[in-house]
């Protein structure tokens, strides 16, 4: 599945129109980086980038993007209004898909280390990055600005993470590091009073209120034995929040900053300002995220309120996206659009792919039967395996919602779950499956004149291949997995869905068995003997393995069908 991290580099510059698009441009000349958002301040002088990418490609459009604010700020002659200490003021990282905060760590320390050796910028790593906790707040790393970190860094305590312990007069220092994704999401109510808004956003926020003595807001404070006012905690950690009046809607809001996603998601919040809401008589009407989130914000969301519904939470990610924007209103004030608004949605918006999954069926046959080698055998094989899952996952959505078996809801959902993720993983395999096989081609087109670019060819070829062997047995392996799932289905599902078992068992088997025949002849042109042993041993045992499956499955479902 795609990695994402999104990296936000603030540059101290905010005015200059031509610096800042010099700075972007070299963000984007790296391939697999997309620039969602540039924001420049006048007043702060400052511009906040975001851009997101593989995390290798990531560090290097970080990198590039540094070096090129090096050039081309001088930190002697800035001035503005927000806190600064360098030309790239702060680098964060943040894990959007499948990065873990492991990896995020590692991409903050290898861009520190390139920064630090190679442009000569002291560099101090902060939050989650942070080596010494004492450093890991961002407001006390730049404490002192620009100006005071002269002195600053000569002190033992302040020696940075990388580069030189001498302040760089031109550049200043660079603080780089990791953090959680923070989401400003705001909730509409039924109010226009901006006082019984701030009662909600007391209620759900982390910091709370302070407690009086005869517990109204104008009531004397109860204080602690140090003097300091005594403070009831709010419904959710890691949540800012206040109320306010938005003129352009005539309605107030509770406007939210959720800090850390993971244990506050977006339906969590949401679902505390109606509970709050309503202690006080009021109606959560809808809400609007503003700026961009990751997709599994939403697609949590849409699991969350099928869960509360007592229905299966097998859904594909299209419809539990929708299912999120309608339970939480994001359409109530203005069109919310997933392809604008869900991070890896407008990647692949902006990236245009040519994909087969996206074109329909009589596209994809079309496709398929003219007179291009791709896509062929390889990704109709995957094609066929994620339709065995999808059947799978048919019936046990129907047995999820078959009357008197509320009992085996969460069975049988949790089986709906697991088709659709195999379904998904066998969908991005036909693409995949075009994409190696494409790789090859090109390794054959390149020059041979010369002795080192035969040499180099052959390699490329070689390389090319073992990948176009590897992705159908990833298809092989990710398709076993779905026995598991008919079988469940023909012992204990729908029995009246008993044939759709069997019409899966049969896609499945057609999948495994074709995409070995795409494993065996890519093996049959590659010269390393150890790499084929390996591949043909392990297609011998998956295809082994399906046989029995596949007949297991096969005798449940005939034995069904001649009782009915």
């Amino acid at each position: 599945m795609q990695k994402l991290i999104e990296c936000v580099p603030n540059f101290s510059e905010g005015r200059d129109q031509n610096i800042i698009r010099q700075i972007t441009g070299a963000i984007e000349s790296v391939d697999g980086v997309s620039l969602l958002d540039v924001d420049p301040g006048a007043s702060t002088n400052r511009t906040v980038v975001t851009f997101v990418g593989a995390p290798e490609a990531a560090v290097e459009a970080a990198f590039r993007g540094i070096k090129k604010a090096a050039e081309l700020i001088d930190m002697r002659k800035h001035k503005g209004a927000h806190p600064r200490m360098g030309a790239t003021d702060v680098c964060p990282f943040i894990p959007v898909s499948n990065v873990s905060w492991e990896e995020a760590i590692e991409c903050a320390n290898r861009l520190g280390k390139r920064v630090g050796e190679e442009l000569k910028i002291p560099v101090y790593l902060y939050e989650k990055a942070a080596k010494d906790r004492l450093r890991s707040n961002l407001a006390v790393i730049r404490a002192g600005e620009y100006e005071g970190c002269f002195e600053k860094i000569k002190q033992s305590e302040w020696k940075p993470d990388f580069g030189p312990a001498v302040f760089n007069e031109k550049s200043g220092a660079t603080v780089i590091g990791v953090r959680d994704f923070l989401v400003a999401y705001n909730v509409n109510l039924n109010t226009k009073s901006v006082r019984r808004a701030n009662s909600v956003a007391f209620d759900v926020r982390e910091q709370g209120r302070v407690k009086t003595e005869d517990g109204t807001p104008s009531g004397k404070p109860v204080l602690d034995s140090n003097r300091e006012p005594v403070r009831i905690p709010g419904m959710l950690k890691h949540v800012k929040a206040i109320g306010w009046f938005v003129k352009e809607y005539g309605i107030a809001q509770v406007s939210m900053n959720l800090t850390n996603i993971e244990q506050t998601p977006l339906h969590v919040a949401f679902d505390a300002c109606v509970e709050a809401a309503a202690n006080r008589g009021l109606r959560v009407t809808g809400s609007e995220i503003v700026g961009m989130v990751p997709k599994k914000c939403l697609v949590d969301a849409g699991r969350f309120f099928l869960r509360k519904q007592r229905w299966s939470e097998g859904a594909s990610e299209e419809e539990l996206i929708d299912i999120a924007i309608h339970s939480m209103g994001l359409s109530e004030l203005k069109p919310f659009d997933p392809k604008e608004k869900v991070i890896e949605l407008k990647i692949e918006s902006a990236e245009q792919k040519t994909s087969l999954v996206k074109m329909d069926l009589r596209e994809f046959c079309n496709e398929t039967l003219s007179d291009s080698p791709a896509p062929g055998g390889g990704s109709v094989a995957a094609l066929m395996g994620a339709l065995g899952a999808s059947l799978g996952g048919m019936v046990a959505n129907l047995s999820a919602g078959k009357r008197g078996w509320d009992d085996k809801i969460e069975y049988f959902s949790d089986w709906a779950v697991k088709a659709q993720q195999l379904k998904d993983e066998l969908l991005s395999l036909v693409d995949e499956d075009t994409a190696a096989f494409n790789k090859v081609m090109d390794a054959f087109g390149l020059p041979k004149e010369s002795v080192e670019e035969k040499a180099a060819r052959t390699a490329a070829i070689e390389e090319a291949t073992k990948r176009a062997a590897e992705v159908p047995l990833k298809v092989m392996q990710t398709a076993s997995r779905s026995y598991g799932l008919l079988a469940e289905m023909g012992e204990n599902g729908n029995p009246a869905s008993i044939s759709d078992v069997g019409v899966g068992a049969l896609a499945t088997r057609a999948c495994i068995d074709g995409a070995a025949l795409n494993v065996r002849i890519n093996l049959g042109q590659l010269k390393d003997e150890k790499f084929k042993t390996d591949l043909q041993e392990k297609v011998r045992k998956i295809n082994a393995d399906s046989e029995a499956q596949f007949k297991t499955i096969t005798e449940v479902v005939e034995g069904k069908l001649s009782k009915s």
